[in-house]
């Protein structure tokens, strides 16, 4: 499972600049999978590679991020931490076989509607305007969205990327006064039942000790992580 290029093409950038096997990210600054450097070659020069990088994310008035997962080129990571590059949002990558389970009372389309995205941004939104580039980031891709609703409010709310025998799990929210009473659960079921069922994935914030237990209850395990490097500001 190619976790970098997963990710990638779950959650496209609508703005990619090749560089030597790198590629430069761009979409409005919102998400930093959608907004980082991700540097899978070699280039030949790497200190010019990293200032091209720099220079790309300049001139769109963005700070330089690099994402720095399995199969980032090697030294990198140490030669950003030279340069002042910080290490921000640990992540861990879980993978799995979760059960699937199809539920009436779950809502799932091939489009996200306006409460769906209501309650997605009410929970992980950390841009105060970016709802519509996050929504161009989302559906840039065919997936399914689902939602738990109860008199016509999504309380919980997830997505499903299928990308061939592999389902990637993205925006699995839900609202704070619903929780602790299994939705995200029934959601993750109901999206994994609609996709057929297989091996999936997910990346979830080292941080977030209640989600990973959450998926290791559904399946999922440990299988890697990844974290980034923010330029100096």
């Amino acid at each position: 499972m190619d976790v970098d290029l997963l990710v990638h093409e779950a959650w496209p950038a609508f703005e990619v600049r090749a560089y030597e096997g790198w590629l430069l990210r761009h979409a409005g600054g919102v998400t930093k999978r959608a907004n980082s450097v991700l540097a899978l070659g070699r280039p030949s020069d790497l200190d010019r590679a990293i200032s091209a990088a720099e220079d790309f994310y300049r001139e769109r008035g963005q700070r330089c991020f690099f994402s720095m997962g399995p199969g980032t080129m090697p030294g990198l990571d140490e030669e950003l931490g030279r340069r002042g590059y910080e290490v921000v949002d640990p992540t861990v990558v879980m993978s799995g076989t979760p059960k699937g389970e199809p539920a009436p009372e779950v809502r799932i389309e091939g489009r996200p509607w306006p409460g769906w995205l209501e309650t997605w941004w009410a929970v992980d939104g950390r841009y105060a305007d970016g709802l519509a580039v996050a929504e161009r980031i989302c559906t840039g891709v065919p997936a399914l969205y689902a939602a738990y609703e109860e008199g016509g409010r999504a309380l919980a709310v997830g997505r499903a990327v299928p990308q061939g025998d592999t389902l990637g799990v993205y925006c699995m929210a839900t609202l704070p006064e619903a929780r602790r009473r299994g939705l995200a659960r029934t959601v993750l079921r109901a999206l994994v039942a609609r996709a057929g069922g297989g091996e999936a994935y997910l990346v979830v914030t080292a941080q977030n000790a209640g989600a990973q237990s959450l998926y290791r209850g559904e399946g999922f395990t440990a299988t890697g992580r990844y974290h980034y490097r923010a330029a100096p500001l």
